[in-house]
C-alpha cells in the first residue's frame, strides 16, 4: 500500500485502501464502531479525521501496518499491537472479587478510617514502586476481603465511610487490571467502584468514580460518552471548589485532564487545550509539592498530560518541546515519570528519530519495568523499534524488546 500517490488526502487514502481490500463502507465503518455515513464524510473530505484512536482502528481493520499509510505524512504509528499479557497476582484477585460479596460479616471489623489509610498507602505504593503491579497486587485480595467485611458489619456514618474506602480500593483494582488480559474483571472493578461511591454519598468519591468510568469509556472508543461522564463529575464538585480543599481541587482538575486527553486522542485540539489550561489553573491553587494519592494530580501531572496530548494529536515537535520544561526527577510518581519518558519515546518515533526513541524507551523501562511492560502501546513501540533499529543500535533495541517480552 506504499504506492499511493502522495497528493491524496487521508480520506482518499482510506477509500483507496478499503476498495483494494474489497471491503464495503458499511463493513469497514461497523468494524470501528461508526456509521457508513461517518466514513463517507471522512472519505469525501467533509469531515477531518485526526484522532489517533480511530486512525489506528481503521488501519488495523484495513490491514495496514502503520497509520502513515492512511495519513500520507511522516508521523509513524505502528498498528500491529502485541497481545495483552496477564499478571500472576490476578489469580488471587479474581478469587477475592468472586467471593467477597458472600462472606460473613467479621465480629471485629476494621474501622473505616484505618481502611481508608491503608487504601491510600496502597495507592501511594502504586505510584512509588517500580514493580507496582507485583507489590500492590499482593495486597489487594486481603484488603478487598477486609473492606467488604467492614461494609457489611458497620452501620450509619461508619458504613458510608467504609463504602468510600471500598470505592477508592476498587479504583486501584481497576488501575491494576488496566491493559491486562482480564476485561471482565476490569469492568467488574469499575462498576463496583461506581456503586460504592454512590453508597458512600460523597461528592468527591462520586467525582473520582466519574473519572475512572470515563477512562474505561475512552479505552473502548466511546469518546463522546467519556467526555460527558467527565463533565458530569466536574458538576458534582464545582460548587465545592471555594472550600479550597486539596482533594476537591484535585478531583476537579483530574477530570479536566481526562477530558483533555480524551479530546486529544480523538484529534480535537481546541477542547483538549481548553481543558488542559483549566487543569493547570486548578493545579496552581494547590499547596506546593501536593499530588493526589490516586490520580497523582498536581502541576507535574498537568505537564505530563500536555506531552501526551501533543503525541495524541500527532504533533511530536510540540510534545517534545513541552517535555523540555519538565524535570523527570521532580515527578514523585514513578508511574507518571515513566509515562512521560514513554511519551517522549513515542514523540521521537513519530518523527522517525529511532536512536532517541530507543534511548527514552530504555529510560522509561529503567524507572518502572512493569509500568511499561503492561501498556499495549509501549509493547507495540518496543516491537517496532526492534524491527527498525540497525547497526549498533539494534542490540539495544532487541534488549529492550526482550525485557518486556515482545522480542521477535
Amino acid at each position: 500500500m506504499t504506492d499511493l500517490p502522495a497528493e491524496l488526502t487521508t480520506g482518499e487514502r482510506i477509500r483507496h485502501v478499503r476498495e483494494r481490500r474489497g471491503m464495503s463502507r458499511n463493513v469497514t465503518a461497523g468494524l470501528v464502531g461508526r456509521s457508513a455515513d461517518w466514513l463517507k464524510k471522512i472519505e469525501n473530505g467533509e469531515r477531518e479525521l485526526r484522532g489517533v484512536t480511530l486512525l489506528v482502528k481503521l488501519a488495523q481493520v484495513l490491514h495496514v501496518d502503520d497509520v502513515s499509510v492512511l495519513t500520507g505524512d511522516s508521523v509513524s504509528i505502528p498498528t500491529d499491537q502485541p497481545g495483552k499479557v496477564s499478571h500472576p497476582a490476578v489469580v488471587e484477585i479474581r478469587k477475592a472479587m468472586h467471593s467477597v460479596s458472600f462472606q460473613p460479616a467479621p465480629e471485629e471489623p476494621a474501622s473505616a478510617v484505618a481502611l481508608r489509610g491503608r487504601v491510600e498507602q496502597a495507592w501511594r505504593l502504586w505510584h512509588t514502586s517500580p514493580n507496582q503491579r507485583t507489590e500492590v497486587g499482593a495486597l489487594l485480595p486481603d484488603l478487598l476481603r477486609e473492606t467488604h467485611g467492614a461494609v457489611r458489619a458497620h452501620q450509619g456514618t461508619e458504613r458510608r465511610m467504609s463504602y468510600a474506602a471500598l470505592a477508592d480500593l476498587y479504583r486501584l483494582v481497576q488501575r491494576m487490571l488496566a491493559h491486562i488480559s482480564e476485561p471482565e474483571l476490569y469492568w467488574l472493578a469499575l462498576d463496583r467502584a461506581r456503586d460504592a461511591s454512590e453508597q458512600a454519598d460523597d461528592p468527591v468519591s462520586l467525582a473520582l468514580g466519574a473519572w475512572t468510568v470515563s477512562i474505561g469509556q475512552r479505552a473502548v472508543g466511546f469518546v463522546d460518552e467519556a467526555v460527558h461522564t467527565a463533565e458530569l463529575g466536574m458538576q458534582l464538585v464545582r460548587p465545592l471548589l471555594d472550600s479550597g480543599r486539596s482533594e476537591i481541587l484535585a478531583a476537579y482538575g483530574q477530570l479536566h485532564l481526562q477530558a483533555a486527553c480524551t479530546h486529544g486522542l480523538d484529534g480535537v485540539s481546541g477542547p483538549a487545550e481548553r481543558h488542559l489550561d483549566e487543569a493547570a489553573r486548578i493545579a496552581a491553587l494547590l499547596p506546593d509539592g501536593y499530588w493526589h494519592a490516586q490520580s497523582a494530580f498536581g502541576t507535574s501531572n498537568v505537564a505530563i498530560y500536555g506531552v501526551s496530548i501533543g503525541v495524541g494529536l500527532r504533533r511530536p515537535g510540540e510534545a517534545l518541546l513541552r517535555s523540555e520544561h519538565i524535570d523527570p526527577e521532580s515527578i514523585p510518581s514513578l508511574e507518571r515519570r515513566s509515562r512521560l519518558l514513554l511519551d517522549i519515546a513515542f514523540g521521537y518515533h513519530q518523527k522517525k528519530e529511532i536512536t532517541a526513541a530507543v534511548h527514552y524507551l530504555g529510560e522509561a523501562i529503567a524507572v518502572t519495568p512493569e509500568g511499561v511492560r503492561y501498556v499495549p502501546g509501549a509493547r507495540t513501540l518496543a516491537a517496532a523499534l526492534e524491527r527498525k533499529a540497525v547497526g549498533p543500535l539494534r542490540r539495544a533495541a532487541v534488549e529492550l524488546a526482550e525485557s518486556i517480552g515482545v522480542a521477535a
